[in-house]
């Protein structure tokens, strides 16, 4: 494990949840890259980095955390892979869906890269239905007739 990397991989996750952009794209190299699986999109360089958090952080009021049994691993001195949990309430209009102030747990996995001592870019896949249900949307209307369904 890069002792650097991982101290600045804690100062990353300080100011993403203090909301701090300013500290959150300072841990971020000018030529970073994020994708989101589950919505498609993905942002380039600091500005799609502010565009990425302004759009989560005015979507949800979120706190990233590992939970219980979630892993994290150093696939290489250069890539850490992590489980980790965003926990928050639905504050702003997600998907065309307005703020229903629901409470959500959202687990997610999270690949990082890195060049020059920052963060190059992040990976990150989640299960958007899950999401969307905890926020008041029904995205795949026939597994609420499934069975051993709370």
């Amino acid at each position: 494990m890069n002792a650097d990397l991982a101290a600045l991989i804690r100062r990353h996750l300080q100011a993403e949840n203090a909301h701090d952009l300013a500290g959150t794209l300072a841990t971020l190299h000018p030529e970073c890259r994020f994708a989101d699986f589950a919505t498609g999109q993905s942002w380039s360089g600091h500005e799609g980095a502010a565009a990425h958090y302004r759009q989560w952080w005015t979507c949800f009021d979120v706190e990233v955390r590992r939970g219980a049994g979630q892993q994290a691993y150093w696939a290489a001195d250069d890539v850490y892979i992590a489980e980790a949990t965003w926990h928050g309430r639905h504050v702003g209009r997600f998907l065309g869906i307005e703020p229903s102030g629901r409470a959500i747990v959202q687990p997610f996995v999270v690949f990082l890269s890195f060049r020059d001592g920052l963060m190059a870019g992040e990976r990150f896949h989640y299960d958007l239905a899950s999401l969307l249900r905890q926020i008041g949307a029904d995205p795949i209307p026939a597994l609420a007739g499934l069975d051993h369904r709370p």
